[in-house]
């Protein structure tokens, strides 16, 4: 995604509206706070939806009235990180956009829920795991005094994000609290640089993506494309089948395809606030899946205290491939704000 330059004024800002924002920014200029510094934010699919806005026009805005470069990790993950540069006091800036927007949603949200209480601003940061013991500090001091004097509720993971030396910073809280923290952070991740080499966490794709062209289907497998006969074959088939029939029964049409290859099963992880997307209304969506793919595809119910749910899908390969493919589908139009597919 292309970075936006320029901090050009502009009639409805996100940020010069707020005065707890404009008093924030000269105290912070005036503390020669003004460094370069990059801040990464780990969010689901609806979050970064929520950022990029249609056709791209919030976040762009937010890269122009804060002057912060804001770059979106790419693919088709569950999860996606959002990397933030440029001068601490650009940095606040983009933050307030980000905490305020995420406010309105959840303000927008409730206006048709039966909830009383307003639910907190939530930002997850990735932080090396090298700098955690300065911003606990000792005995957990600093992050105690960081809570008591911004008001918001910080949280340090205590184990690392998969693959990776770095870990989650759980912030809660109004807007103006979680920027007040934001800046203590910032100050904190200054201080205390990271120690030798950060491996970065990368969210991983929720399956082996899948591409098609000319007719032909591939798995995506590092940097190459892999064809896949099988999954050609049965998109070929779902291409043609209206209304839809289960393609896990073969037809002598597609005398190639194996009519009785060994069951396997895959499992999947998805963010609750993604799993409607899936299902669909009355379950239309997951039917539909399931026969275009002609897998069995089971959706654990809600575990409390989790923010995911587990998909198990169980078929032949080439039906676990198609089935993953199309769930990633309704995954990418959802955050992408297509709409339905």
């Amino acid at each position: 995604m292309p970075f936006s330059g320029g901090t050009g004024p502009s009639k409805e800002s996100l940020w010069s509206s707020r005065p707890a924002c404009r008093e924030m920014e000269s105290k912070v200029s005036e503390g020669g706070l003004n460094v370069t510094l990059t801040i990464r934010l780990l969010m689901h699919g609806k979050e970064v939806g929520s950022i990029i806005g249609k056709k791209g026009e919030t976040v762009k805005k937010m890269r122009e009235e804060s002057g912060a470069r804001i770059n979106i990790s790419e693919g088709n993950c569950p999860e996606r990180i959002v990397t933030i540069t440029g001068p601490t006091d650009a940095i606040f800036k983009a933050f307030a956009m980000i905490a305020y927007k995420f406010e309105e949603d959840i303000t927008n949200s409730m206006s048709n829920s039966t909830a009383t209480s307003k639910p907190p601003v939530t930002l997850r940061l990735v932080v090396p795991a090298s700098q955690c013991g300065s911003l606990i500090g000792k005995g957990g001091s600093k992050i105690k005094e960081i809570r008591e004097s911004t008001g918001a509720q910080v949280q340090v993971a205590g184990d690392m994000l998969p693959n990776s030396t770095e870990r989650a910073v759980t912030i809660s809280g109004t807007p103006d609290a979680i920027i007040q923290c934001v800046k203590q952070i910032c100050v904190v991740m200054l201080e205390s640089p990271p120690k030798g080499a950060t491996i970065p966490y990368r969210p991983k794709p929720a399956s082996t993506p899948v591409i098609f062209a000319g007719g032909q289907a591939y798995t995506i497998q590092g940097q190459y494309a892999i064809p896949h006969p099988d999954l050609t074959k049965l998109h070929q088939l779902a291409m043609q089948q209206t209304p839809f029939t289960p393609l896990g029964q073969t037809t002598p049409a597609f005398p190639g395809l194996d009519a009785s290859p060994p069951a396997s099963t895959h499992e999947l992880t998805i963010p609750n606030d993604l799993i409607g997307c899936i299902i669909g209304r009355q379950g239309t969506k997951i039917n539909e899946i399931r026969q275009m793919s002609g897998a069995q595809i089971k959706i654990a119910n809600a575990t409390e205290g989790s923010s995911e749910r587990q998909i198990t899908i169980t078929g032949t390969p080439a039906n676990i491939s198609l089935a993953q493919y199309l769930i990633n589908a309704r995954l990418t139009s959802e955050v992408t704000g297509m709409g339905a597919l």
